[in-house]
């Protein structure tokens, strides 16, 4: 099982391709609808009681453990307001109301104490720190940040990523943490802090993995329109940590593999508002894009010169 602890959000979103309000998101929400079509997944979290309760019947229809999402009736959820009508890769923030996520302060129970891999979201390394130190046993822990926290809570930011085995990062926040001009030099500075694994996110342009062995570049899925961006690196991680913990193995092979199969989430996530493309989502619709992404860089068999 994978545990995520996250934001769980309501977002206003506007894209080329129209706009839509108080939908369901949040980092916690997107990769756990990714990983679920992989793995058993726990979600740690919080909302307000302006929380829907048809977004956590959808949750667990995805057989997601809700259990660790608490209601604060001090607040309201957390909310987001974007757009992408400048660059369709990159979000402009129009408003945060970060209400009971302001106060988040994890307790895991004794069951997701035990999981065996951790998703680390986007929240304060302060919180994941916190986390980790409620999680003695964890054989697999992933982590996601971003430039917020990289300029405002560095040194505790480093400290979290010394004690984790991967993380996911852009290549603009991994350059910042590094002060590196290049991503693999970005990439070879923070391995050598700690984490095994570091996987570059470099939006339509899919994944770069790095590890002290070998670099694996997981394309992007060349699509005619993106509909919506919010959540496409969550799902990746969630594709990503679904596969791993599904396989039970972190060798390099399935290493590639899970690279691949968070490209594979992710370009689905995008090709709707919020989560409604994975309502729909089937494990034929996954296999066929699989091997879509199989052929898309395949040139085995083909002669070199002649």
């Amino acid at each position: 099982m994978i545990l995520v602890v996250g934001s769980v959000a309501y977002d206003n979103l506007e894209t080329p391709a129209g706009k839509r309000d108080n939908v369901l998101g949040g980092a916690a929400v997107h990769f756990s609808t990714a990983a679920s079509f992989f793995s058993q997944v726990a979600m740690v979290g919080v909302v307000g009681p302006d929380f829907e309760d048809q977004h956590i019947t959808f949750l667990r229809s995805r057989g997601i453990d809700t259990s660790g999402i608490v209601v604060n009736p001090q607040g309201k959820t957390f909310r987001w307001s974007g757009h992408y009508l400048n660059d369709i890769n990159h979000a402009e923030t129009l408003a945060t109301e970060l209400g009971v996520f302001a106060s988040f302060e994890p307790k895991l129970s004794s069951d997701h104490a035990q999981t065996s891999h951790l998703f680390l979201a986007n929240i304060h390394p302060r919180i994941q720190a916190s986390v980790l130190d409620q999680m003695p046993v964890v054989k697999f822990v992933a982590m996601d940040t971003m430039n917020y926290w990289i300029t405002t809570a560095r040194e505790d930011l480093q400290k979290v990523i010394k004690r984790v085995d991967a993380i996911f990062v852009n290549d603009m926040e991994a350059k910042m943490l590094t002060h590196q001009k290049n991503v693999m030099n970005a990439a070879a500075e923070i391995m050598n802090w700690g984490p095994k694994v570091v996987i570059i996110k470099r939006g339509e342009h899919g994944a770069l993995l790095f590890t002290k062995d070998f670099v694996f570049s997981a394309p992007g899925m060349p699509l005619g329109l993106i509909v919506d961006p919010t959540g496409a690196g969550d799902s990746f991680a969630g594709g990503f940590m679904g596969y791993l913990a599904r396989s039970g193995n972190g060798s390099e092979e399935h290493l590639r593999r899970a690279a691949v199969f968070g490209s594979v989430m992710a370009s689905f996530q995008v090709q709707d508002f919020g989560l409604d493309r994975m309502r729909t989502l089937t494990t034929a619709d996954i296999e066929q894009r699989l091997k879509q992404f199989k052929t898309l860089s395949d040139f085995s068999g083909h002669a070199v010169f002649g």
